[in-house]
């Protein structure tokens, strides 16, 4: 028998099956008596689970944000665990995946994320199971409560929850605007591609090469030519990315749309800036006049739709956390899913929360449990809490955690199209 195996035989508890794969380190930060396990199933995909000693038998399932596009590793998950380890500082069980490869795929990480809970409820046997959904793990969760059961409910965190087929769309008009000043991404001498693409399938680019260009196009702060101040200012104005997030968006509108169109969509073409006004810069007119235009091949969008697209329908209690200043997934992602549970008569299954932060990858932990203990009273009780009610709980968290309580329940948010220009 494996050493580590009989170890956790003789040192389980009943809130630690015996049938768990063989223990692991725990991340420094979780409680110290936490048992942790991990394993990769049978689709490849790593997973971490953390049973706190204390375990309230609530089992939380997290879906991951990126979407990462290198090969999957156990080191995604002990990083999540590590990031949201309040929640098992809270008494819950956790349990996150890698998802079985890297790159896009929406209804793909919905289906390890389904997996992964169906493999630690067996060996738990959980009396309710939450699923935490961030970034683009939002869309993947949101997603996941449409297509399976057996989730009582769901907390989506920073979420991109536009749905694929527009939640993009800002990042399709940073790639052309940026290739309208700039004109180094491809260069004139280099081969020719449509800005569509993201990038050639055989180049090899990498991050810094694409930040070298956007360096000497746009410069480094404190040290820009008069110029270059001017394309940058043009460039922020036009697509409304904040400055400190423009390398990692154009980055996403380069790798990952790359990975879309020739990983997931066959070449083919799912984004559209027909019909777009751009408005913001100082020459508006030539902009639009010489600006990259395209419309979509219809077979590639409705892919992309199946895929990412949120239909609205949930039937259990969701409840969302963003920051009102979130630099990569704007908070007016909140606005469109709002839009698409309304359509589908489900109101009453959100609520929706903002703070004045201006983070995206973590928000105060504070804030996280408030949103966790809101959430169970809500699915245990029926009684259908409101911002209001969320942002009272967090000044007794914080006694505990510390990390400030920056709620804001007057906030509401703008229409998705008050920040991203509809296409036509």
């Amino acid at each position: 028998m494996n050493v580590l195996l009989a170890i956790a035989l003789t040192a389980a508890s009943v809130t630690t099956p015996v049938h768990l794969p063989p223990t692991a380190p725990c991340p420094a930060n979780v409680p110290a008596d936490t048992r942790c396990y991990e394993g990769r199933d049978a689709n490849g995909a790593y997973y971490t689970v953390a049973v706190p000693k204390r375990w309230n038998k609530t089992l939380v399932v997290h879906s991951h944000g990126g979407p990462d596009l290198g090969e999957p590793t156990p080191e995604r998950t002990r990083d999540d665990l590590g990031r949201w380890a309040v929640m098992v500082k809270e008494g819950y069980a956790w349990a996150g995946t890698s998802y079985r490869r890297g790159g896009y795929g929406t209804r793909m990480a919905a289906e390890d994320t389904d997996n992964l809970r169906r493999m630690v409820s067996s060996m738990l046997k959980p009396r309710k199971v939450y699923l935490h959904g961030q970034s683009w793990g939002g869309n993947v969760a949101a997603k996941t409560i449409e297509l399976y059961q057996g989730y009582d409910a769901a907390l989506l965190t920073s979420g991109v929850i536009a749905g694929g087929s527009k939640g993009y769309d800002y990042r399709v008009d940073l790639r052309v605007v940026y290739q309208y000043y700039c004109g180094n991404h491809p260069r004139p001498a280099e081969v020719r591609y449509p800005l569509w693409m993201g990038l050639r399938e055989d180049s090899t680019m990498t991050t810094a090469g694409l930040r070298s260009r956007v360096e000497e196009c746009l410069g480094t702060a404190g040290n820009r030519t008069a110029e270059q101040q001017r394309k940058l200012t043009d460039i922020l104005a036009v697509t409304k990315i904040p400055e400190s997030t423009l390398n990692s968006h154009l980055n996403f509108a380069t790798f990952t749309f790359r990975d879309i169109v020739h990983n997931r969509l066959g070449g083919r073409n799912p984004w559209s800036n027909a019909g777009v006004r751009y408005q913001g810069s100082h020459d508006d007119a030539a902009l639009n006049a010489g600006v990259e235009r395209f419309s979509p091949d219809p077979q590639a969008r409705a892919e992309l739709v199946h895929d990412s697209d949120l239909t609205g329908k949930i039937d259990v209690p969701v409840l969302s956390v963003h920051a009102i200043g979130d630099p990569t997934a704007f908070v007016e992602h909140e606005s469109a899913y709002r839009q698409q549970v309304l359509k589908a008569g489900r109101w009453w299954n959100l609520v929706q929360t903002f703070t004045t932060e201006a983070e995206h990858s973590a928000l105060s932990d504070a804030e996280y449990a408030s949103a966790l203990q809101s959430l169970e009273k809500w699915e245990k009780t029926g009684l259908r809490p409101n911002p209001f009610s969320v942002a009272a709980k967090c000044p007794r968290n914080d006694e505990t955690y510390g990390t400030g309580c920056f709620f804001d329940p007057w906030y509401q948010p703008k229409p998705y199209e008050s920040r991203v220009a509809p296409r036509t």
